[in-house]
């Protein structure tokens, strides 16, 4: 259904459907989730005119521009989040969205610590690791609030709120047996996709964002859009036989099937979700293959150095997290042998 055909005063946001009530009140407009929802192209129920009618009639809850719903929008239009890679971009506004539906009409000197805790342990008991991310985005938005004047200069009501505990699920590197499996059933796209993560070891959004012109023959240049840092990356046998033989559609190594853009991320999760379920693949995921591609350099002996030149990670730590099990089992094997020639000499 067009927005012309909804009731005056009544909007769809594009970006996901729901309805708004608008109103100008003086030089400012006041926009106010609707409670009454109903998919584009239904019939328009009575109770969103019973609703706007309500609207109409009844002051603003707060005055706009000093909502918590104001300060996301402002938020979502600065260039901090405008520089956020888009991937994040994705997972912030889910959030965001969250937050401004349920606690949206709020004024952020309203919001104290101890709503902040509560709406924590609210929301972890459905996910703690949600719950965790979504405190977190909060706490930038109460930032923000002190940005525009809405909260006093360190009045943060989410700053030093602790996250849930909760016992996490530790990534693994994909085993062998399983990357033998994927390399032998997977097919097309998603083949070519499997070698572009274990070759490269990126993030599968700077996979799905290569170039033909990115590859010279040898080697494939990215620049990170996490941590905006450029690599060149020598292409491993696997890689460079893929590439070799794989169709030129477009300017994008993985292209939609239309041939006129890159592949979607939905495109290749659902695909990878298809492999990972065909060879039982189902508990190691898309980044897990960047584990893989880190814990192989590892098991290689190479330094922390020359893995983060290849991986693009920032910090030893990281690479640490990543290839501290290879390594740790590398330095067992040495021990091993180690004691065993020991005992020869006995």
């Amino acid at each position: 259904m067009k927005g012309r055909e909804l009731p005056a005063y009544v909007h769809r946001r594009k970006r996901d459907g729901k309805l708004l009530f608008r109103k100008r009140s003086g030089r400012k407009i006041i926009e106010i989730p609707m409670q009454t929802q109903f998919p584009e192209g239904a019939p328009i129920p009575f109770a969103l005119y019973q609703e706007r009618e309500r609207l109409l009639n009844a002051p603003a809850p707060v005055p706009q521009g000093r909502t918590l719903g104001n300060v996301i929008d402002r938020y979502e239009r600065s260039p901090e989040f405008d520089r956020l890679a888009r991937r994040t971009k994705a997972d912030y506004l889910k959030h965001l969205d969250f937050l401004r539906d349920k606690i949206g009409h709020l004024e952020p000197r309203t919001i104290e610590r101890h709503h902040v805790i509560r709406w924590r342990d609210v929301w972890a008991e459905k996910s703690p690791h949600r719950a965790n991310y979504r405190l977190r985005i909060l706490r930038i938005v109460l930032e923000r609030a002190i940005d525009y004047g809405l909260l006093p200069t360190g009045g943060n009501p989410a700053k030093g709120v602790s996250e849930v505990r909760y016992d996490k699920i530790e990534r693994q590197p994909w085993p062998d047996e399983l990357v033998a499996a994927a390399r032998a059933t997977a097919e097309g796209r998603t083949a070519l996709l499997l070698e572009l993560l274990l070759g490269t070891g990126q993030r599968i959004g700077d996979v799905l964002k290569m170039r033909w012109s990115d590859f010279d023959g040898e080697a494939i240049s990215v620049r990170q859009s996490k941590t905006k840092t450029s690599l060149w990356i020598p292409a491993p046998r696997n890689l460079l036989a893929a590439l070799t033989k794989a169709p030129r559609h477009s300017v994008f190594i993985l292209t939609n099937h239309a041939g006129s853009g890159p592949w979607s991320y939905r495109g290749a999760h659902d695909a990878m979700m298809r492999l990972r379920r065909e060879i039982g693949a189902e508990a190691y995921d898309i980044h897990s293959l960047r584990y893989t591609a880190t814990a192989e350099l590892a098991r290689v002996g190479l330094d922390d150095a020359t893995i983060m030149a290849i991986t693009g990670h920032k910090t030893a730590r990281m690479v640490q997290l990543y290839a501290g099990p290879e390594r740790q089992k590398a330095r067992a094997r040495a021990a091993l042998q180690a004691r065993e020639r020991g005992k020869d000499k006995r």
